[in-house]
């Protein structure tokens, strides 16, 4: 398979996430771009992140088209997830990678033990 349709693949994948689930697209992409794509860590997370964007605003339109979005109640998460962002953004190269392998591994296994345990 050609990088091209690697890239394609991966990004399909985090955009299926994101529109099924609501998020959960980053849990593909870092993985599939580190192992799959050959990506160095911190560029997968990195990267990961500015592809989420796009997809995740695509999602919430169609979602927002859909009836099933109000906006009234997101805009609170909006900022506190903007503010978030800056504040792990400028923290981000100051961490060993060896904890944020761990940390989003944690997120991963909370975050599916949270919807195994809410089924």
């Amino acid at each position: 398979m050609s990088e091209r349709a690697k890239f394609a693949a991966t990004g399909a994948l985090a955009g299926a996430a994101n529109g099924f689930f609501g998020a959960g697209g980053g849990m593909f992409l870092v993985p599939l771009l580190v192992c799959w794509c050959g990506m160095e860590e911190r560029q997968a997370f990195a990267t990961s992140v500015a592809v989420i964007l796009p997809l995740s605003a695509v999602s919430a339109a169609v979602y927002w088209m859909k009836g099933g979005l109000d906006l009234a109640a997101a805009w609170p998460y909006l900022v506190g997830g903007a503010l978030g962002g800056l504040v792990a953004g400028r923290l981000f190269r100051k961490v060993r990678i060896d904890r944020l392998r761990r940390a989003f591994g944690l997120l991963i296994l909370y975050g599916g033990i949270r919807a195994v345990l809410l089924l």
